[in-house]
């Protein structure tokens, strides 16, 4: 969660490190630069628990911008670091910073006070030993001069179900589905999600208390419809995956025309995970399945039988930045031998900037510092962008953001670094 802003120069204050008793004000900060509607308490109480205050910074302005009118110490910036343990290609967990709760008081735009929060969270999150950051983004014209690039995509769609068929793959009849309590089973779903994390680039292994994310269920968020539900889905006994969604009646003229509001869904395998789709499908008196949120090469869009009823839409979703290109590259695997030098241009954060030897293989990588001539020269973005497998050095090389210096480098290069698996996040921060 992060509040756009920008600046010129004239820092008001130096970001510090929050101290648990300002949380309050400095949450508040946040929660006004987003407008200022009052979130839940339930979910205000869970953040308060998640937020490591030591990895928090705000910027403090003593008079309230020098009025000399003994209004006290203002937060006038707020930034949070996560701790998360995020899959790469290959399935490694690499620590990354889930750089989350960004503002900017709008009374202070334009004074540097987003970049110097940058400036001190990227320098933590390199003493941190950490070779990513990541976040989302209210808006993506912020992040890209930081050096974070947009490195995964969700899906989003509006399905009429009335209309659309879904046929689904061998095995499916074998599967049961019950509908269970949420909080009842929120242990054997999160062995499910646990057992996908690996999987899949761009999924965070869920640290103790982010799996409360999931039951958050303030009746002033259903827009109208039901508490949330949940099903379980079992295959030979074993739990195989689950569905959590809500439904909002509706009636016209011409009947019922309700609406399923999915939340979640995981399934083990494909037989599992079409399952639970065709039940969505089917739930009495709805008319529409409406999806946010889902990996871009999921099954179901492959198993309808009219892809335009569904109405899909892509939106970018996790941005990705290298903190340690050294650390970061060698982390992952590669699905095809690379063998490249990269010229890479990083003027924020400077250690990055020069150039990389990448050496690696579906078994494994390595990557040092080179004097050797480069092959391709790209901006940290690009990489970040790249990280995760989701976007194609390619096509960044076709937008004029990789430059070719080596005839063939960028088409092989741009095979190793791609992912059989879209890169997905599961869930916002």
């Amino acid at each position: 969660m992060e509040r756009p802003t920008s600046e010129d120069n004239g820092v008001t204050a130096e970001p510090r490190v929050l101290r648990r008793d300002e949380w309050d004000t400095w949450y508040g900060t946040l929660i006004r630069a987003f407008g200022g509607v009052p979130e839940p308490a339930e979910e205000v109480e869970l953040f308060r628990e998640l937020t490591r205050v030591d990895r928090s910074i705000g910027v403090w302005e003593g008079d309230g911008g020098g009025a000399g009118d003994g209004a006290g110490e203002a937060c006038v910036g707020t930034a949070g670091a996560f701790a998360f343990a995020m899959t790469v290609p290959g399935g490694a967990r690499v620590p990354a910073a889930g750089v989350t709760m960004v503002s900017v008081a709008a009374t202070h735009r334009r004074r540097g006070v987003l970049t110097s929060m940058m400036r001190r969270q990227l320098d933590d999150v390199r003493a941190w030993g950490e070779p990513l950051a990541v976040l989302t983004a209210s808006e993506p014209a912020i992040y890209g001069r930081f050096g974070y690039g947009a490195a995964t995509f969700a899906l989003n769609a509006e399905i009429d179900t009335s209309r659309v068929r879904l046929s689904v793959p061998a095995g499916t009849d074998d599967v049961r589905l019950r509908y269970e309590a949420p909080a009842d089973v929120l242990d054997a779903c999160e062995e499910v999600y646990a057992r996908l994390v690996p999987g899949r680039p761009g999924m965070l292994a869920r640290r103790p208390g982010w799996e409360r994310l999931a039951l958050l269920d303030p009746e002033s968020g259903r827009d109208g419809a039901s508490p949330l539900q949940c099903v379980l889905a079992r295959r030979g006994g074993e739990v195989t995956g689950y569905a959590r969604f809500r439904v909002r009646p509706a009636w016209g003229s011409e009947g019922p025309r309700g609406t399923v509001v999915l939340d979640d869904l995981a399934g083990l395998d494909p037989a599992t995970e079409a399952a639970l789709w065709r039940f969505l499908f089917g739930v009495d008196l709805t008319s529409t399945l409406a999806v946010r949120g889902r990996p871009v090469d999921e099954a179901w869009q492959y198993q309808v039988s009219d892809i335009r009823r569904c109405r899909p839409e892509l939106r970018d979703a996790l941005y990705v930045r290298l903190v340690d290109v050294g650390a970061a590259l060698a982390a992952r695997t590669y699905q095809a031998p690379v063998d490249v030098v990269f010229e890479v241009e990083d003027a924020f954060c400077p250690w990055n900037a020069g150039r990389w030897r990448l050496s690696g293989d579906a078994k494994g990588a390595s990557c040092e510092r080179t004097s050797e001539a480069a092959d391709l020269a790209l901006s940290v973005r690009e990489l970040g962008s790249a990280y995760l497998g989701g976007v194609s050095l390619g096509s960044l090389g076709a937008a004029g953001r990789v430059r070719e210096v080596r005839a063939g480098a960028l088409a092989a290069a741009s095979v190793g670094f791609g992912s059989d698996v879209a890169p997905w996040l599961p869930h916002g921060f």
